[in-house]
Protein backbone atom coordinates (compact mmCIF):
# COMPACT_ATOMS: atom_id res chain seq x y z
CA UNK A 1 0.00 0.00 0.00
CA UNK A 2 2.60 1.83 0.91
CA UNK A 3 4.76 1.62 -2.39
CA UNK A 4 0.96 2.36 -4.14
CA UNK A 5 1.28 5.81 -2.28
CA UNK A 6 4.42 6.68 -3.50
CA UNK A 7 4.00 5.26 -6.73
CA UNK A 8 1.07 7.78 -6.90
CA UNK A 9 3.10 10.93 -5.03
CA UNK A 10 5.46 10.38 -7.91
CA UNK A 11 3.82 10.12 -10.87
CA UNK A 12 2.15 13.41 -9.67
CA UNK A 13 5.30 15.30 -8.83
CA UNK A 14 6.25 14.35 -12.35
CA UNK A 15 2.98 15.46 -13.73
CA UNK A 16 3.29 18.64 -11.82
CA UNK A 17 6.68 19.41 -12.98
CA UNK A 18 5.77 18.88 -16.75
CA UNK A 19 2.58 21.04 -16.69
CA UNK A 20 4.99 23.90 -14.68
CA UNK A 21 7.22 23.86 -17.44
CA UNK A 22 4.98 24.02 -19.89
CA UNK A 23 3.12 26.87 -18.43
CA UNK A 24 7.24 29.21 -18.30
CA UNK A 25 7.58 28.17 -21.75
CA UNK A 26 4.07 29.54 -23.12
CA UNK A 27 4.82 32.50 -20.66
CA UNK A 28 8.04 33.34 -21.98
CA UNK A 29 6.39 33.26 -25.35
CA UNK A 30 3.83 35.81 -24.30
CA UNK A 31 7.44 38.09 -22.63
CA UNK A 32 8.89 37.73 -26.40
CA UNK A 33 5.70 38.89 -27.92
CA UNK A 34 5.61 42.03 -25.56
CA UNK A 35 9.31 42.69 -26.03
CA UNK A 36 8.35 43.26 -29.77
CA UNK A 37 5.39 45.33 -28.73
CA UNK A 38 7.85 47.28 -26.65
CA UNK A 39 10.30 47.92 -29.99
CA UNK A 40 7.30 48.42 -31.81
CA UNK A 41 6.16 51.55 -29.80
CA UNK A 42 9.69 52.72 -29.59
CA UNK A 43 10.08 52.24 -33.15
CA UNK A 44 6.80 54.09 -33.84
CA UNK A 45 8.15 57.24 -31.65
CA UNK A 46 11.84 57.41 -33.23
CA UNK A 47 10.07 57.75 -36.98
CA UNK A 48 7.35 60.62 -35.76
CA UNK A 49 10.83 62.57 -34.17
CA UNK A 50 12.33 61.88 -37.39
CA UNK A 51 9.59 63.05 -39.51
CA UNK A 52 9.23 65.87 -37.40
CA UNK A 53 13.03 66.65 -38.08
CA UNK A 54 13.19 66.46 -41.58
CA UNK A 55 9.84 68.25 -42.12
CA UNK A 56 11.92 71.32 -43.59
CA UNK A 57 13.98 69.50 -46.06
CA UNK A 58 11.20 67.22 -48.03
CA UNK A 59 8.23 66.66 -49.02
CA UNK A 60 9.12 62.94 -48.76
CA UNK A 61 8.23 62.84 -45.32
CA UNK A 62 4.49 63.33 -45.70
CA UNK A 63 3.27 60.13 -47.59
CA UNK A 64 5.87 58.49 -44.85
CA UNK A 65 4.53 59.70 -41.99
CA UNK A 66 0.61 59.43 -43.51
CA UNK A 67 1.92 55.71 -44.73
CA UNK A 68 3.35 54.56 -41.10
CA UNK A 69 0.68 55.74 -39.48
CA UNK A 70 -1.62 54.08 -41.65
CA UNK A 71 0.60 50.83 -41.11
CA UNK A 72 0.64 51.48 -37.56
CA UNK A 73 -3.25 51.79 -37.57
CA UNK A 74 -3.88 48.96 -39.80
CA UNK A 75 -1.82 46.94 -37.34
CA UNK A 76 -3.04 48.44 -34.48
CA UNK A 77 -6.96 46.91 -35.53
CA UNK A 78 -5.71 43.66 -36.54
CA UNK A 79 -4.17 42.88 -33.16
CA UNK A 80 -7.55 44.31 -31.35
CA UNK A 81 -9.08 41.82 -33.90
CA UNK A 82 -7.15 38.99 -33.08
CA UNK A 83 -5.59 38.70 -36.35
CA UNK A 84 -2.07 38.27 -35.88
CA UNK A 85 -0.92 37.90 -39.16
CA UNK A 86 -2.10 40.68 -40.60
CA UNK A 87 -0.95 42.32 -37.57
CA UNK A 88 2.87 40.83 -38.80
CA UNK A 89 2.19 41.67 -42.35
CA UNK A 90 1.52 45.70 -41.54
CA UNK A 91 4.85 46.11 -38.68
CA UNK A 92 6.80 44.43 -41.49
CA UNK A 93 5.66 47.04 -43.91
CA UNK A 94 6.77 49.60 -41.96
CA UNK A 95 10.73 47.75 -41.80
CA UNK A 96 10.45 48.40 -45.26
CA UNK A 97 10.07 52.20 -45.14
CA UNK A 98 12.96 52.46 -42.77
CA UNK A 99 14.89 50.89 -45.22
CA UNK A 100 13.89 53.32 -47.99
CA UNK A 101 14.41 56.26 -45.90
CA UNK A 102 17.86 55.79 -46.43
CA UNK A 103 17.97 56.35 -49.82
CA UNK A 104 15.77 59.71 -49.63
CA UNK A 105 18.73 60.53 -47.21
CA UNK A 106 21.12 60.88 -49.98
CA UNK A 107 19.48 63.20 -51.96
CA UNK A 108 19.30 65.95 -49.05
CA UNK A 109 23.04 67.18 -48.21
CA UNK A 110 21.25 69.61 -45.78
CA UNK A 111 19.64 66.50 -44.04
CA UNK A 112 22.50 64.36 -44.19
CA UNK A 113 24.73 67.13 -42.17
CA UNK A 114 22.03 67.11 -39.49
CA UNK A 115 22.53 66.04 -36.15
CA UNK A 116 19.38 65.29 -34.78
CA UNK A 117 18.49 63.79 -38.20
CA UNK A 118 21.59 61.54 -38.55
CA UNK A 119 20.47 60.62 -34.56
CA UNK A 120 17.16 59.38 -35.25
CA UNK A 121 18.75 57.43 -38.35
CA UNK A 122 20.86 55.78 -36.27
CA UNK A 123 18.22 55.06 -33.97
CA UNK A 124 15.99 53.19 -36.60
CA UNK A 125 18.82 51.33 -37.34
CA UNK A 126 19.00 50.45 -33.79
CA UNK A 127 15.65 49.60 -32.93
CA UNK A 128 15.15 47.39 -36.48
CA UNK A 129 18.06 45.36 -35.00
CA UNK A 130 16.88 44.74 -31.57
CA UNK A 131 12.86 44.26 -33.61
CA UNK A 132 14.40 41.54 -35.12
CA UNK A 133 16.33 40.41 -32.53
CA UNK A 134 13.44 40.00 -30.62
CA UNK A 135 11.52 38.59 -33.77
CA UNK A 136 13.86 35.18 -33.47
CA UNK A 137 13.38 35.08 -29.57
CA UNK A 138 9.47 34.87 -30.29
CA UNK A 139 10.19 32.30 -32.69
CA UNK A 140 12.62 30.18 -31.15
CA UNK A 141 10.21 30.42 -27.66
CA UNK A 142 7.90 29.06 -29.75
CA UNK A 143 10.19 26.29 -31.22
CA UNK A 144 11.22 25.97 -28.03
CA UNK A 145 7.72 25.22 -26.73
CA UNK A 146 6.09 23.12 -29.65
CA UNK A 147 8.92 20.59 -29.47
CA UNK A 148 8.55 20.48 -25.91
CA UNK A 149 4.63 19.56 -25.77
CA UNK A 150 5.19 17.30 -28.98
CA UNK A 151 7.49 14.91 -27.30
CA UNK A 152 6.45 11.82 -25.60
CA UNK A 153 5.27 11.12 -22.87
CA UNK A 154 4.40 15.49 -22.58
CA UNK A 155 1.95 15.14 -25.27
CA UNK A 156 -0.24 12.87 -23.10
CA UNK A 157 -0.09 15.27 -20.12
CA UNK A 158 -0.87 18.67 -22.85
CA UNK A 159 -3.80 16.46 -24.34
CA UNK A 160 -4.76 16.10 -20.91
CA UNK A 161 -4.64 19.75 -19.55
CA UNK A 162 -5.56 20.95 -23.27
CA UNK A 163 -7.24 23.94 -22.52
CA UNK A 164 -4.04 25.39 -20.52
CA UNK A 165 -1.25 24.20 -22.40
CA UNK A 166 -2.06 23.34 -25.55
CA UNK A 167 -1.13 26.90 -27.41
CA UNK A 168 -1.07 27.88 -31.37
CA UNK A 169 0.89 30.58 -31.65
CA UNK A 170 1.94 32.37 -35.49
CA UNK A 171 5.70 32.64 -36.00
CA UNK A 172 6.77 35.96 -37.07
CA UNK A 173 7.98 36.78 -40.20
CA UNK A 174 7.76 33.12 -41.29
CA UNK A 175 5.18 32.04 -44.04
CA UNK A 176 2.71 29.01 -43.65
CA UNK A 177 5.01 27.11 -46.11
CA UNK A 178 8.13 27.39 -44.14
CA UNK A 179 5.83 26.80 -41.05
CA UNK A 180 4.64 23.47 -42.68
CA UNK A 181 8.09 22.77 -43.17
CA UNK A 182 9.61 23.13 -39.98
CA UNK A 183 6.64 21.06 -38.60
CA UNK A 184 7.19 18.24 -40.72
CA UNK A 185 10.62 18.35 -40.03
CA UNK A 186 12.34 14.81 -40.00
CA UNK A 187 16.50 13.78 -38.74
CA UNK A 188 17.30 11.46 -41.36
CA UNK A 189 19.49 8.55 -40.58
Amino acid sequence: MILILIFLAVIAIWFFAIYNNLIRLIEAINNNKKQIDIQLDRRFKVYESLIEVVKKYMDYEQTTLKDVVALRNQAQKAEASGLEKDRMAAEDAISNIGGKLNLVFEQYPQLKANENALQLQEEISNTENKLTFSKQAYNDSIEKYNATRKSFPIFIIVNLAKNKLYKDFEYWGISEEQRVEQEKYKVKM
